[in-house]
Order: structure tokens, then sequence, then C-alpha cells
């Protein structure tokens, strides 16, 4: 597998170390592991039912042909695990008071089925099958209203983002105003109620609804405060959502890229479990006292459990990662070719680049996330295996762990999605591109923290259009259905399907315009408009110094095609690499730009 040496940019023909280990373990774990062993179970003597078992010298009863035995039964004869009997049998059937299950013998009366017989839950589960079955044809029809709300959606994102937003805005002003208001005249009512010999309580209760006027007003006063300040900005966040708009509409294929990866970790996820049953029915024969016999897994084999699921995490943010590097490195290719109508195929350019040049830039950022995770899931079971539920400190102690590794998870991922970027422009190393990518999100820190802040909450606020109207639809549409025992099941069902959609469409928009962010912020760094044009659009001109002058001057100039070096995933500014002066201009260049 080609890859890039994440931090110093050299390429490696060979197959990483980590994923030969990773073979090495699987492979021992199948070589001492039988998977019918937790499929099918065994009895005292290690033979596994339904099957033909192998003999061994250390147990002579070990080796029996249980081909006819395909269930397992287990008695109790102690309270010990020890004095479990374990014993293959024909049929569940013929031993009083047991039925078969998933290859095992269970008792009839066993406290589960009395609590869902008792409870109803056996026959809601009955019910709502027959409401699924019989609403089949009304659920795909709310599927497809779903897939048609959400490029609705987009297409109003781009033909009328200003309106959007800013009746977004107009509507939490609104609301924040109205909260405000009522949280004063609900204090000021308290307080007319309040007579001279009231109790504590009564009072207690007034200056609470004081205190939460208090707030509110405090923080609708800095909700107005912040939207005045970043009035230019927000100006800003809906240009950049017009170019997404554009940016999709010229590669409407990116839109597929979520299906991809929920493919790919659909099929990582079977891949983890396929190898965790292999784990799990490793082990080492060990013979006890009473001549029964079970499999003990020694350190390698536990040591392999863990680091399956390292591998799990991290393949699924490696999957993750290739969707980010695909969708940036697209974008930035529509973004610096002047001539659109001369793009070509700039999502088949972009894997071919992942391919050969980024699959190791990709397996580092995704390492670095999945390692986190990893620890989280650690300190996660050391929680639950040293709890005290009297020691509060201890509890206290965890809980902040837990939440400083999850702000520094999220932290990572939005880093590594941003160097993911630059890469895909630059074809920088992931040290490099992250390092980039902090420079430059902190030089343009109030650009960041309103596309962050006004434009995740309008796509969290497209999401929701999505799901509530594909519900009120299916609400109309399952009312006319008689019969239904429990109509709202398949509105769950849908309003679920519904946001999926949603959230697949919304996370290729979010990308794009954060890729079109930083193409933006490059494209000021590196070209001042007039001896250098811009390959930005006339609309994002307005946001930049010279534009007036860069319009004139350059307003003719915005033909050709992209560079040659991003087409061949290289920096598309190599070719006009600044000189020593021109670099220690580039730190500032940003904080020249018209904010």
């Amino acid at each position: 597998m080609q890859q890039f040496c994440c931090c110093f940019g050299s390429r490696t023909d060979k197959v990483s170390p980590g994923e030969s280990f990773d073979l090495v373990l699987i492979i021992y774990c199948m070589a001492f592991g039988d998977i019918y062993r937790i499929i099918n179970g065994y009895d005292d003597c290690a033979n596994v039912c339904g099957r033909d078992n192998r003999p061994d010298q250390s147990l002579p009863c070990k080796g029996a042909d249980r081909t006819d035995e395909k269930y397992l039964l287990v008695e109790e004869s102690g309270g010990t695990e020890s004095a479990l009997h374990r014993m293959c049998v024909t049929d569940c059937e013929e031993i009083e008071g047991f039925k078969p299950f998933l290859n095992r013998c269970i008792r009839k009366n066993n406290p589960a089925e009395d609590v869902a017989t008792r409870t109803g839950l056996r026959n809601f589960f009955q019910e709502v099958s027959e409401d699924l079955e019989g609403c089949q044809r009304e659920m795909l029809w709310l599927a497809a209203t779903a897939f048609a709300l959400s490029l609705l959606t987009l297409l109003l994102l781009r033909v009328l983002p200003g309106l959007i937003v800013w009746l977004v805005l107009v509507a939490v002003v609104v609301a924040c105003t109205a909260g405000t208001l009522w949280l004063w005249f609900k204090w000021r009512y308290e307080s007319e109620q309040l007579s001279a010999v009231a109790g504590d309580s009564a009072r207690m209760r007034m200056n609470n609804w004081l205190y939460y006027a208090i707030a509110a007003t405090v923080a609708t006063l800095i909700v107005l405060l912040v939207i005045l300040v970043m009035r230019k900005r927000i100006k800003l966040v809906v240009q950049l959502f017009k170019e997404a708009g554009k940016a999709i509409a010229s590669m409407p294929f990116l839109l597929a890229e979520p299906v991809v990866t929920f493919v790919t970790i659909a099929a990582v996820i079977v891949l983890y479990l396929y190898f965790t049953v292999w784990i799990e029915s490793a082990g080492m024969l060990v013979v006890e006292s009473n001549n029964s016999a079970k499999y003990v897994k020694d350190s390698t084999m536990l040591f392999t459990r863990w680091y399956n699921l390292l591998a799990f995490l991290w393949f699924c943010q490696f999957v993750i990662g290739c969707q980010h590097m695909v969708i940036a490195g697209a974008v930035a290719g529509w973004f610096f070719t002047r001539n659109k109508a001369a793009l070509g195929s700039p999502i088949v350019r972009s894997y071919g680049n992942l391919l050969r040049y980024h699959l190791g830039t990709v397996a580092f950022g995704s390492f670095v996330i999945a390692l986190v995770q990893f620890i989280r899931a650690l300190l996660k079971l050391l929680m639950h295996t040293v709890r005290n539920p009297q020691n509060r400190v201890t509890t206290f102690l965890f809980d902040c762990c837990q939440c400083c590794l999850q702000c520094f998870e999220r932290f990572l991922q939005y880093l590594t999605r941003n160097a993911y970027i630059l890469t895909a422009m630059h074809g920088d190393p992931f040290c490099q591109a992250g390092r980039n990518a902090f420079r430059l999100l902190t030089s343009n820190a109030l650009r960041v923290f309103a596309i962050n802040s006004v434009g995740d909450f309008v796509l969290v606020l497209a999401k929701v259009f999505v799901v509530v109207a594909t519900v009120l639809v299916g609400m109309e549409l399952i009312q006319q259905k008689a019969g239904l025992h429990h109509p709202y099941v398949p509105l769950i069902l849908v309003g679920i399907f519904a946001y999926l959609v949603a959230h697949c469409f919304m996370t290729v928009y979010e990308m794009t315009v954060d890729t079109i962010f930083l193409c933006f912020c490059e494209d000021c760094e590196s070209n001042d408009g007039i001896t250098r044009p811009y390959y930005m659009s006339r609309g994002l001109m307005e946001f930049v110094q010279n534009s007036k002058k860069a319009l004139a001057v350059g307003g003719d100039s915005r033909t050709g095609t992209t560079n040659q070096a991003l087409r061949d995933g290289k920096a598309w500014a190599a070719v006009n690499k600044p000189t020593g002066e021109q670099q220690q201009q580039r730190a500032t260049a940003i904080s020249e730009t018209v904010d």
C-alpha cells in the first residue's frame, strides 16, 4: 500500500508494521480458536456440539462425534462456575422444561419471557411487525420524500442563503427577547403575589425568577452584540453557502460519498464482529480437577481482544477521513480552476490522489483520533471496575478525565478534518498540514466562529426541517391507514431515516463550506488580486482588500484551468513558491483582509 510518511512526506510502498502485526495476532487466535465454540458451544470434554471433534491426548474423552447433538445444555449443580455441567443433546424438547434458542437449551419459564408476557411486550412486537408490514408502501413514499426534501433544502441554501441565514438569526433574537420578557413578567407577577408574611420558600422562588431573568437578559444582550459585531462575517458565511451550492451543483456525485462511506463502515463492522467471534473462541485447553475442560485465553489472546477494538476504531476513522479527503480534493480542484467549464472529473482525480499520495496521511490522522477513543473506552471500563458509589472524589476525577478526553477528541477531529483539506490542496504531510491549518484557523478566528456558529446552526435547522416535514407528511399518510395498532412506530422509524438522509447531505455541504473557506484564506494569502489574480469568485472578492482593483484588473483574466500540480495532488501554490521576504509577509496577510 502506497503511503506518505505522515510527518516527513517521504513515500513508501511497504505494508505498514501495524497491518502485519494485526494479521499475525488474528492468525494466532484462529490457530487456537474455533468459531463454532461460540456458535454451538462445547461440553465438559471440550467437544463442540454439532461437530466431529478431533481427539486430544491430554483429555481422553475429547474427540467424540457430536454431529447429531447440535444443542448445548448447561445444568447447575452448585453455586460456582466450576459446578456447571455442560452436555450436548439432540433435541431440547425432549428435556422437560427446556426449549431451543440459538443452539442452546433454555428454560421455558425464564424470567425474561415472564416479564415480556406480563408487560405485553410480546404482543407489542407482534403488533409492530404487523404495522410495519402494512405500511411498507407508505414508508417507501416517505423515504423518497426525505430524499426530495433534502435536495430541496440544498437548493434553497444555494438560491436563498442570505434570506435563510438572516431569518434564522432574527428568529433566535426574537426567541431570546420573548423568553427574557416572559421571565421578567414572571418575576414581577411572583413579587406582586408575594405577601408580607410569605415564607422563605416563596421568597426563594421569587429570587430564582429574578436570577433567571437577569441571566436571560445578559444572554440576549450577548447574542445581539455578537450578531452586531459579526454582521460582516455573517455575510461571508452567506457567500460561502452560495459557493458551496455552486460546487455541489458542478459535482453532484459528491452527494454519493456518504453512501460509499456508510457501506464501507458497515463492512468494517461485519469484519470486526467476525474477528471478535474468532478471538472470543480462541483459548488453550485446560483440564480442571473434576475432569472437565474449558478453553482459557493466554495474554496474547487477551491483548488481541483490545487490539481488535483499536483496529476497529482506527478503520472507522480511516474511512471517514477518506471521505473528507475526497470531498476536500474535489472542492479544492473546483475552487482553483478558473474556467469551470473545463473542470473535468475532479472527484475521480481526488480519488486517484488519495490512493496514490494521501493514504498515509489519512491513516496517521485517523489513528490519532482512534487512539484517543480507545483510551476513553479503557477509562470507561476502569470506571465501572473500580468505581465506588461512596467515593465521590474518585467518581469526580473519572468524570473529569472523560470530559477532558472528549473535548480533546473533538478538537482533534476538527483539526484533522482541516488538515485533510490542506493536504488535498497542497499535498503536505499530516503534521505540516495540521500546523498550517491551525495557523489559518487562529488567524481567522472570528470568521471561523461565524461559520461554526451561524453556519452549523443553519445546517442543524435544515436537518430538523427535513425530519419534521417528513414526519408531518407521514402523519397524513399513515392516519389514513386502517387497522394499525401503533402508528407512531412507523413514524419514528421514518423520522430516523429522514435524519440519516439529511445528515448525509448536510455533512457533504458542511465539508464543502469548510474547504471553500480554507481555499479562500489560502487565496487571500498567496495572491493580491492585481499582480497575482485571485482564484475566488467575484462574490468572495468583496470580502478582501483591493477587491475593486482586482475586479478591474483581473476581471477578464479568469480563464484557463487549474495548475497541473493540483491535478497531481501536489501544492497548487508550489509553482509560484514565495520568496523568504514573502514568507514573512504571509503570516500577516490575513490581517490585511477586510473582516
